[in-house]
């Protein structure tokens, strides 16, 4: 018995010892995954700007800036040299590097971090809304060929994503990348920015760095900070409104609510989705007939009929065509749209401004007829097909028109969506999250293309464009920080009456001509009356870049603007507008058009204007007292045909 207790106490022991080894053992696993921690927590963190493929500003101080534990030491290795410092308290460290030539790629090391394929060029800051956004992808109907062909990994482009905030300026951006000219990379590429680059890099052979900050559909107060706001109250007020997160949080839930129960009653009540009306066979002889172009998309009382539409058509494909890949064009559609071919799906679009443009796989054409089926959504505007636009079937040698009669029926009609609330719209949230987190990166000026979703407010738009222009020049640290602006393009039909679009451009050239070291690129000849995101965005870049040419790189023997209006002169029944020195050289023109002139009364009507001694003289012949000229006043001037012998035209003007 005593021997089986003292074997019993031996194994208690041993099994005492064992513990406390793994005791140990666990306890210095514990202090390795600590220290590691601690370690980790201490790597540096690089916001996104400071990345890989990054082009810096040339010639000029640059800041490398980043985050850590406070008193985190911070190394920079970059061409043979080394700089130091500390993280202060706040976790924030930068370290300036002196001024570098053009070239690259370098690399620069910082700690841990290798920071590779890095340029030193001109960096252009590119912000505003849509028509800045808008996608290499969406115009390559006019510049495919030479888009694809073209490389030049000296140029790059960053797209900051959308974000916003109204609690105070952010440290930084949500994650992007800088992106070269490759058949890989352009697509995301924004057109004008490429263009913009393209042109410049041709003249100053230097890497251009594009930093995109733009945001579809933004007012210009977004991009405001409070303190150059202080004239605009009530937009303060609006973003405090918009201070509370869970007013945020509701609003969105609320429309994402709505949204969710607007489909699913839709959905459940579409008749075309229960009888299956994609299916080829599907008997429709009893449907409505209409053209694409007319009124099926209002009532007898003509308000927007909201809800799903159906529309199919045959389409006879002859025996070379059959089996074969082809491309089918639906223009632009309001709002949304799902489309089949012979009741196979091929594609949809959610929203109204991007053209359908839908590949049709091989095979799925055969000879004789095949069906085309659209099935329409109307949120709450009034559903249409846009005119004018690309409606037909794209082979690679020929095409069939898909214009004319079409078989329609309306499927669910609806209450109009109620479109909630675009907290991105709201004031200084998109300075707060998209530019003041920019503010160390050292840039050499600014593209601005915005104005679209101000024309209602244009009284306003001078005094709030130079505080935005006054804001970023501070936030820079560069009084003089150039400005390039492009003014609104041609749109829309011409209505009897005022025309806020020209109001909004004439604020912009006015603001151009009394603002230091701004250019104005003028587009009146570039746009498109049925899109207001116009696809000629090559013109606007090589008009910004003559711009930028004069106004940055000196070049002051350049005409880079069409006839500037500077002064009048009333003599008898006429009256001689004379235009800056430089800008009026003007092409001769048969018939000079866009004018308009008006009596004391204030009326305008159609003038005669001719060519004299390098002056435009205008008249009527109705108007014995004239007092006022206005060119161009217009949502769509499309006749007015002034310009200079750079062929560049003169920005719409009103004499005061």
């Amino acid at each position: 018995m005593a021997f089986f207790y003292e074997s019993l106490l031996c194994c208690i022991l041993k099994i005492q010892e064992t513990m406390r080894k793994r005791i140990v053992y666990v306890i210095l696993i514990l202090g390795c995954i600590l220290c590691f921690a601690i370690n980790a927590g201490a790597k540096v963190k690089l916001p996104v700007l400071v990345s890989d493929g990054m082009v810096l500003q040339r010639e000029q101080p640059v800041l490398i800036w980043g985050f850590a534990d406070p008193g985190e030491e911070i190394k920079i290795q970059f061409l043979k040299k080394k700089y130091h410092t500390q993280t202060g308290m706040d976790g924030k460290w930068q370290i300036q590097l002196p001024p570098t030539k053009a070239g690259g790629p370098y690399t620069i090391t910082i700690n841990d971090i290798v920071l590779k394929d890095v340029l030193f060029g001109d960096v252009w800051l590119c912000s505003g809304q849509s028509n800045m956004e808008t996608p290499v992808s969406r115009v390559m109907d006019l510049y495919e060929k030479e888009i694809r062909s073209y490389t030049n990994t000296h140029i790059r482009h960053i797209k900051i994503p959308l974000s916003y905030n109204f609690h105070g300026p952010q440290d930084d951006i949500r994650p992007a990348a800088w992106m070269p000219v490759t058949p890989e990379g352009i697509m995301t590429y924004a057109a004008v920015p490429y263009f913009f680059a393209r042109f410049l890099y041709e003249t100053i052979q230097v890497p251009i760095g594009l930093i995109n900050a733009s945001v579809g559909g933004s007012p210009a107060e977004a991009w405001v900070n409070e303190e150059n706001l202080r004239e605009f109250p009530y937009y303060l007020n609006d973003k405090k409104i918009a201070e509370s997160d869970e007013y945020i949080r509701q609003a969105q839930q609320l429309q994402d609510t709505n949204r969710k129960l607007w489909y699913q009653v839709l959905n459940e009540g579409d008749s075309g989705l229960l009888e299956k009306w994609i299916d080829p066979a599907y008997n429709d002889s009893n449907w409505d007939t209409t053209d694409l172009f007319d009124s099926w998309g209002r009532d007898e009382k003509q308000s927007p009929i909201n809800g799903s539409f159906w529309f199919r058509k045959a389409v006879d494909i002859p025996v070379r065509l059959a089996g074969k890949k082809a491309t089918l064009r639906l223009g632009c559609i309001v709002d949304a749209d799902s489309v089949f071919v012979n009741g196979v799906f091929i594609g949809a679009t959610s929203y109204q401004y991007p053209p359908r443009k839908y590949p049709i796989p091989e095979t799925l054409l055969k000879e004789g007829k095949n069906t085309i089926t659209i099935r329409l959504i109307s949120h709450s505007d009034t559903p249409h097909f846009v005119e004018e636009k690309p409606y037909k079937i794209v082979f690679e040698e020929e095409e069939i028109s898909l214009e004319g009669e079409w078989k329609y029926r309306l499927a669910n009609r609806m209450p109009s969506m109620s479109e909630g609330i675009s907290f991105q719209y709201k004031p200084v949230g998109l300075y707060n999250a998209m530019i003041a987190p920019l503010q160390n990166y050292v840039i050499k000026g600014v593209v601005w293309y915005q104005g679209e979703s101000n024309t209602s407010r244009y009284k306003e738009y001078n005094a709030l464009l130079s505080a935005l222009i006054n804001n970023w020049r501070e936030l820079w640290k560069q009084p003089d920080l150039p400005f390039l602006l492009v003014q609104l393009p041609n749109f829309q039909r011409n209505y009897p009456g005022e025309s806020e679009w020209a109001e909004l451009r004439n604020v912009q050239r006015e603001l151009c001509m009394n603002t230091p070291n701004t250019g104005l690129a003028v587009t009146i000849d570039v746009g498109e009356w049925n899109d207001i995101h116009p696809l000629n965005k090559k013109d606007v870049g090589y008009r910004l870049s003559l711009q930028a040419r004069r106004l940055v790189y000196g070049e002051n023997t350049i005409i880079v603007d069409g006839p500037l209006y500077e002064s009048k002169e009333i003599a008898g029944n006429k009256i001689i507008l004379t235009f800056r020195k430089g800008t009026d050289d003007f092409m001769p023109m048969e018939e000079l058009k866009g004018f308009a002139i008006a009596g004391r009364d204030g009326e305008f009507q159609e003038a005669k204007a001719r060519i004299e001694n390098g002056k435009i003289i205008v008249w009527n012949d109705g108007i014995a007292d004239p007092v006022q000229v206005r060119y161009a006043w217009a949502n769509n001037p499309e006749e007015a045909n002034l310009r200079n012998r750079t062929r560049l035209p003169a920005s719409p003007f009103r004499t005061e």
